[in-house]
């Protein structure tokens, strides 16, 4: 099994220790899974490795994008855990689940004036900033309202992180943050210094998601540190923190490594601590953003077989009753997943075939080149995982198609549901 948390008993998956079947059962499909216990204990290892290798003041924020619901925020305050958030809709869901927005960085390139001023209503601690029009625009708003904000700068380091080409965001060409190689990010420094609302306390980046290669970070944070150690000779600025994102891989397939956290924090540590006493410079308080690598694994998705086509001479489909609304990772990047037929893991897999969606789409798959049980039918029940990360957070409607709930698993025995099934009526909700 790809996860330690999947195991079989009686030709039958069992998720975080609990009977899969049952599960659908109980709840329905299609049906999101989350394995809360794993959900704190990748925490663990982050904030553990990091106050052991880069000391106290250090912290890892959550990713909220990665999945971005009331309980999941409950869960990093409950963890210790800071968080990054990249909309008032974020910010309003931590809120409402009564986390100390003093603790959160807001990104986004593209940040609304309307954006501003609700984090600032509501205590935002710091602002990523992407560009200069959004300092001035933040200048403005703190201006007006007698502050002084708290900001970080993205700048990109030019690194290449040889990931899926859409979600790789530290080359030059980016739409995001202010390129070091161009000159830019000293720019925006300088510029940022000047503004007497504004309070400059560090610099971000972030080289892309979904990351196995073994020097991208550390390569990402020497460059970053040369840039702090230029701004601190040559204007007298010191860098109090530093971001270096997020990004660490999960396992979708067989094929992809196992990671071990704490040590590739380590490896990260020491090239950072190596590029400060090199430059003669002190380490910065350093944060990372993992939002994958904390629920990626921690997810599994659930769905009913309907029909199975065989096309001899050509392809066989099995299509479910859910499909990109519900997973649409397929369809933007080709993402790998593993697929297994959760009732039957007693039988050999030997029926190859595309798992694919009920919508009408022929874009609508979930995975290619999938081997199932020849008795695949009708009512069989399809296991897809590791979908804990970009899979509800970005859930539509496409189709009219209501969103499944999501369902926290724990201890062993106990689930609950933290999003409930939306409605047919929840897809008329807003019309007019």
């Amino acid at each position: 099994m790809i996860c330690d948390n999947l195991t079989v008993s009686n030709g039958r998956l069992l998720f975080a220790g609990q009977d899969t079947v049952e599960l659908a059962r109980q709840y329905g499909t299609p049906l999101y899974l989350m394995d809360e216990d794993r959900i704190r204990a990748n925490c663990q290892v982050y904030t553990e490795a990091f106050r052991r290798h880069f000391g106290p003041g250090a912290r890892p924020l959550y990713a909220s994008k990665a999945n971005s619901f009331q309980r999941i925020y409950e869960i990093m305050r409950e963890e210790g855990m800071g968080i990054d958030v990249v909309s008032s809709g974020e910010i309003y869901t931590a809120l409402r689940a009564g986390y100390d927005l003093g603790q959160a960085y807001f990104h986004s390139n593209n940040k609304t004036d309307e954006d501003i001023r609700y984090s600032m209503d509501h205590g935002i601690g710091y602002f990523v900033a992407d560009n200069v029009e959004e300092i001035k625009a933040i200048e403005a708003e703190a201006a007006r309202r007698g502050i002084k904000q708290r900001v970080l700068l993205r700048l990109t380091p030019g690194i290449d992180p040889h990931t899926y080409e859409a979600i790789a965001t530290g080359k030059v060409d980016s739409k995001f943050g202010s390129a070091i190689e161009t000159g830019q990010a000293e720019e925006i420094t300088l510029f940022t210094l000047r503004q007497p609302h504004v309070e400059l306390v560090g610099f971000h980046c972030h080289v892309g998601s979904q990351v196995f290669a073994e020097d991208v970070f550390e390569r990402a944070a020497v460059i970053m540190l040369e840039f702090a150690a230029h701004m601190e000779k040559a204007h007298g600025y010191q860098t109090r923190q530093l971001d270096l994102g997020g990004g660490y891989g999960v396992r979708y397939v067989e094929c992809d490594p196992v990671l071990d956290v704490d040590a590739k924090v380590a490896q990260v540590a020491a090239a950072a601590k190596g590029a400060c006493a090199r430059l003669g410079i002190a380490l910065p308080e350093i944060h990372m953003e993992p939002g994958r690598s904390i629920v990626g694994d921690a997810g599994l998705t659930l769905y009913t077989v309907g029909t199975v086509k065989e096309i001899p001479g050509y392809k066989n489909y099995v299509s479910v009753d859910g499909g990109m609304p519900d997973n649409p990772r397929f369809a933007l990047y080709g993402a790998s997943y593993t697929c297994l037929l959760a009732n039957k893991l007693d039988q050999p897999a030997e029926f190859p075939c595309s798992v694919v969606g009920r919508c009408c789409e022929s874009g609508d798959i979930i995975q290619e080149h999938v081997l199932l049980p020849g008795s695949v039918g009708r009512g069989d029940l399809l296991a897809v995982c590791t979908t804990g990360a970009y899979n509800y957070s970005m859930a539509s409607n496409y189709n009219r198609l209501p969103r499944p709930p999501i369902v926290m698993l724990r201890g062993g025995n106990e689930s609950y549901v933290a999003v409930r099934r939306e409605s047919l009526e929840d897809l008329c909700r807003n019309d007019l």
